[in-house]
């Protein structure tokens, strides 16, 4: 298995935004779906967003709905997230993976299957 390779990421003022990329070369034969996941010190995983890969269809979490966005470009086989008016609590670790997505009980789930490396992304008060 082929893990997604991440870029982006760093240090970025309160307000900033951060753009995370995600190379995926290869996806396991359930996976329908990239997601993000992020992992702030001390506390769980937890899901941000992501894209349906046949249908483009993204969903958000609630804590960065209508400032995220997730797109792919499918001739660099690339996902990737973007998230404007970064907040010090963003702050985390964020990590791409391949999954396979479905709707549970009305919220998105995502169950993976490859990880990417993560990303640092820190946001100065």
């Amino acid at each position: 298995q082929v893990s997604p390779v991440q870029s982006g990421g760093g240090s970025v003022p309160t307000g900033g935004s951060v753009r995370l990329s995600c190379v995926v070369s290869k996806y396991a034969v359930n996976d329908n779906c990239v997601a993000w996941f992020r992992q702030i010190p001390g506390k769980d995983f937890e899901g941000v967003g992501g894209i349906y890969l046949d249908s483009g269809d993204t969903y958000a979490a609630d804590f960065v709905q209508g400032r995220s966005t997730v797109s792919q470009d499918v001739s660099k086989k690339t996902v990737s997230l973007q998230i404007t008016n970064l907040q010090p609590e963003d702050t985390a670790m964020y990590y791409c993976v391949t999954a396979a997505c479905s709707i549970v009980n009305g919220l998105a789930s995502a169950v993976p299957s490859s990880w990417g490396q993560g990303t640092q992304v820190t946001v100065a008060s």
